[in-house]
Formats: structure tokens, C-alpha cells, sequence
């Protein structure tokens, strides 16, 4: 059954993808609703008629700004139009001040009339992108604290020892013990036990809130802080803040032999990075104070 343009064109104009088609210099010759819509709401420049638009030199101009995405559509598009590859397609985002956005752009070819032009939509792929995100999340979290797990803070500090090294910054790095916590525990139970390490990760965030800073669950009733760009007497600061803290949450701990209510212990350690230099260097520092400050009766700070 044969059927007018009207027809084909309201059944892309009902696409929710947007759909731009170009010919083989780049030039526009279509696009649907969905395409023309997105543009009139996120303040394109192009207004109405996209016609004689040329798609390419918009990537070229993006790319000239800085865009990434815009170097990589561009290439990708080139290599269809010049057969190197059949197809091609990637993820990028385009986020608004309101809410994150994904697209998948695809290019496809086809030919009329011994003419070459290529179909280019981009698909929203927000909702499973956010989906991703949030499964990424929950695997980097310790599932009963909420705050970052073991393998994350490995990650995390390996990742903030580098940067620190290439700046020639200091880091400083807090590991921190509940004093006696298995009495807390025996005396009161563990749905008790799990509610006082859920308070203490919800303390340690107040101590992460920089971009360079993090929190997490170092493994049983030990935690840790790190904070990148932060020489020693900062990190003694924030650390004699934190012991404070703790003491002012007032968690019974009445069979602990130095307090009624629960107590920490820190070894706070603080090393400039260097070539060849290793994280765990830090750690064995700030694990070595640990000891010492239980040592020395515990509630307080080794440095």
C-alpha cells in the first residue's frame, strides 16, 4: 500500500528519538519534531528551520570549544559517510541545570536514487543510565554504615595519593578505633552494636565534606578518614574535633574500663607523596599510631 509524505513524516514526527538526516557534505535535509522540539527547549541557536544546517561543522564548532563528545560524534559520522565503518554510535551526556541527562547517538546510511544520506538520532537513555548509577553506588557503599566501603577507599586513596604526588601535596590520613567495642556489644547486643557504627559513619561524614576528603569502613569498628591537601596540625585539628564529637554523642558504654559512654582511638598520620612512593606507607603510619594510642590507654589521638 502506498502512502504520501504526510503520512511517512508524521510517523517519525511521532518518534520519541530525535532524528536529524544528513547528506554525505553534512548538510541537513530532515528533521523530525522530537529533534526540533529538544532544540526550541534547551536554547539552541538554530530556531525553526534547520534547513542547509550543516551537522558536521556544528560537531567541529563543539569540539573547538573543549567538547569532547563533539570530536568523537564528528569522527564517528566522517567514518560512515566515508564507508570505513558501517555504523556507529555512543553514550554521552547532556546534562541541564535541572536534571542529568544520557543520549545514544547512532548514524545509519542508506541511499535513494543513487544519493548517499545518514539517519543520525539520539535516543534518551536517562532512565537506564541512572539505573547504572545507582547499582554503581550501592557497590561502592558499606551496606550497613552507608558510607564507603574498603574497596572503595583503596581506590579512593590510591587515586588521591597520585594527584597529591603530581602537586607535591601533603595528605593526611585518620584510622580510627572504638574503644572496646566487643563489651558494647556483649553488654547491649548487636542490633545496639550496628546502630553505634551507623551513628559514627554519620559523624565521619560532618569530616568528609570536601571534594578531597572521604570517610569509610575499614573493616569491624575501625574506620577512616582521609584528607588530601591537609598538612599535619589541620588533620590534628580535625581529629581532636572528631574525638570530641564522639565523646559529645555520649553512646553508653558502661562496661569500658576508662568511660561510661564509648570512646575512640586515632592514629593520625600525614606524608607528602613522592615519586615511587607507595599509599600503603601511609596506612602502615597511621596503623602503627593506632597502637601506640592504645597502648597509652586509648581516647586519643597518636600523630
Amino acid at each position: 500500500m502506498q502512502r504520501n509524505d504526510k503520512f511517512l513524516n508524521s510517523i517519525l514526527n511521532s518518534i520519541t528519538d530525535h532524528i536529524v538526516v544528513i547528506d554525505k557534505n553534512g548538510y541537513i535535509q530532515f528533521v523530525n519534531e522530537s529533534w526540533a522540539e529538544f532544540g526550541d527547549n534547551n536554547a539552541c541557536l538554530v530556531k525553526n528551520n534547520w534547513d542547509g544546517i550543516n551537522y558536521l561543522e556544528q560537531c567541529d564548532k563543539a569540539a573547538a570549544s573543549g567538547d569532547n563528545y563533539g570530536i568523537v560524534a564528528s569522527i564517528g559520522i566522517r567514518n560512515v559517510i566515508a564507508q570505513k565503518d558501517p555504523v556507529f554510535y555512543f553514550e554521552y551526556p547532556c546534562h541541564s541545570p535541572a536534571e542529568k541527562r544520557w543520549f545514544m547517538m547512532r548514524v545509519t546510511p542508506f541511499e535513494v536514487d543513487n544519493e548517499h544520506f545518514f539517519v543520525i538520532s539520539h535516543q534518551n537513555i536517562t532512565e537506564r543510565k541512572l539505573a547504572e548509577e545507582k547499582i554503581k553506588q550501592l557497590a561502592q557503599l558499606d551496606g550497613l554504615t552507608n558510607i564507603a566501603n574498603r574497596r572503595t577507599f583503596d581506590k579512593y586513596l590510591l587515586e588521591e595519593w597520585r594527584r597529591c604526588c603530581r602537586l607535591h601535596k601533603p595528605i593526611s590520613l585518620a584510622l580510627i578505633d572504638l574503644d572496646y567495642f566487643k563489651l558494647l556489644n556483649d553488654t547491649y547486643g548487636h542490633q545496639t552494636g550496628d546502630e553505634c557504627l551507623r551513628n559514627i559513619a554519620l559523624l565521619l561524614k560532618d569530616f568528609a565534606k570536601r571534594p578531597n576528603d572521604i570517610c569509610a569502613r575499614y573493616g569491624g569498628e575501625e574506620f577512616v578518614l582521609v584528607w588530601g591537601d591537609t598538612n599535619s596540625q589541620a588533620a590534628k585539628s580535625l581529629s581532636e574535633r572528631l574525638l570530641h564529637a564522639v565523646s559529645e554523642l555520649k553512646i553508653p558504654n558502661e562496661e569500658s574500663p576508662i568511660s561510661k559512654f564509648l570512646t575512640i582511638s586515632i592514629g593520625l598520620a600525614t606524608l607528602t607523596p613522592e615519586k615511587n612512593s607507595e599509599e600503603g606507607e601511609l596506612i602502615s603510619c597511621a596503623d602503627k599510631r593506632l597502637y601506640k594510642a592504645k597502648d597509652k590507654g586509648r581516647n586519643r589521638i597518636e600523630f
